[in-house]
């Protein structure tokens, strides 16, 4: 592959890197912590309008028929900003549908995606907590022309904001998808309270009732559909990490320059440098892994083992520049007014989100046939 950008790549990232200046402020992410939805609709019609939510879908469905590799940039500019919103789990749902969907899901979801009138949820976890088909236990009972949907899913993403859900569940012949409106009735959907303050839920289905034609590909065959979500799940972390790591290490780097301890600015001993060195070591490192896997995935090409080892290595590798930069920074990078403290809370979400390092490197000895 070419790490060298592309003009239209450099452009998407200086134009998304100038919006998000302008816009997501720290003051903002603050305050939409403390926002029921986490996020800011006049911004989120803007970002629609910038083309941002159809990326990566066909220009036949109102999209800009972008690759991944162009998504995973969007995701490292706003893991640089801490971008609050439901734009991670919409596009992994937009995809999904574009894998799987029917031709009639993909004209009705993928264009009101893509103008920002549909937000979208994946609801995958559950209280076994694993990644794997063993995991999924809510039930859809097959009645007549429906499904009828008992059990619980746990961390969905931007629940409360999100007009529909993408359900893997237990059919009778396998792992089935569906999507299912958020506005039933018996859903419940109750806020949990994370270390990010990312707007994640517990959301049960009490005898939901949905029909056969909301099923996403073929009953039973659901799960590779699931493996890919997952997948691009990981990639699109790693990418919100390496923008927040960058962004820490540049805050670190300023800090050093004008703290002075002992008649000196503390970059000038050679501990702080170091600690530098090893933070940007990890950072471009991140970086590398992650572009490598982004750019496989956009390519079709098989890459699950690259996509955990970027998983693997950039959940370690940000918990080591956090806390160094913890270190650099002293007592002060621990109080609430800081913004470190931002990166630091959405960095820990990020390495449990899709798989944590320990997963992953399950699965890479599986790769490798250990």
């Amino acid at each position: 592959m070419d790490f060298q950008f592309s003009e239209e790549q450099d452009m998407l990232r200086n134009f998304a890197r100038s919006f998000m200046d302008d816009n997501i402020t720290k003051e903002h992410v603050r305050e939409m912590e403390k926002d029921e939805k986490g996020y800011s609709p006049d911004y989120w019609q803007q970002m629609a309008e910038l083309g941002w939510m159809g990326l990566v879908f066909p220009e036949e469905y109102g999209g800009q028929g972008m690759g991944f590799f162009e998504l995973a940039i969007l995701f490292e500019e706003m893991g640089r900003a801490c971008c609050p919103g439901p734009f991670f789990s919409t596009t992994l749902c937009g995809l999904a549908i574009l894998d799987a969907g029917s031709e009639e899901q993909k004209k009705e979801f993928l264009p009101q995606i893509a103008e920002g009138k549909l937000i979208m949820s994946p609801a995958i976890l559950e209280p076994a907590g694993t990644y794997t088909p063993e995991g999924i236990e809510l039930k859809a009972k097959a009645e007549g022309d429906d499904y009828v949907l008992n059990g619980t899913k746990l961390f969905v993403p931007d629940a409360a904001s999100a007009d529909y859900f993408l359900v893997p569940a237990k059919t009778d012949d396998g792992i089935t998808i569906l999507l299912v409106d958020a506005r039933s009735a018996g859903i419940s959907i109750t806020p949990l309270t994370t270390i990010a303050s990312d707007k994640q839920a517990e959301v049960t289905f009490e005898n939901v009732k949905l029909p056969k034609a909301n099923i996403v590909g073929e009953t039973g065959k659901g799960w590779d559909t699931v493996q890919r979500i997952i997948q691009r799940g990981a990639i699109g972390k790693c990418a919100e990490i390496i923008g927040g790591a960058q962004k820490v290490l540049e805050m670190t780097i300023e800090y050093s320059k004008e703290r002075v301890q002992f008649g000196k600015a503390i970059g000038s001993f050679q501990a702080v440098q170091h600690h530098g060195a090893n933070m940007a070591t990890d950072v471009d490192g991140s970086k590398f892994i992650t572009y490598e896997a982004a750019w496989l995935a956009g390519e079709g090409e098989p890459c699950a083992k690259e996509i955990s080892m970027a998983k693997a290595w950039c959940s370690d590798a940000y918990q080591r520049i956090l806390t160094t930069s913890h270190q650099v920074h002293g007592a002060i990078g621990f109080t609430m007014d800081h913004d470190l403290q931002l990166y630091f809370r959405r960095g820990k979400a990020a390495e449990l989100a899709y798989g944590d390092a320990d997963y992953h490197r399950e699965l890479i000895a599986i790769e490798m046939g250990v």
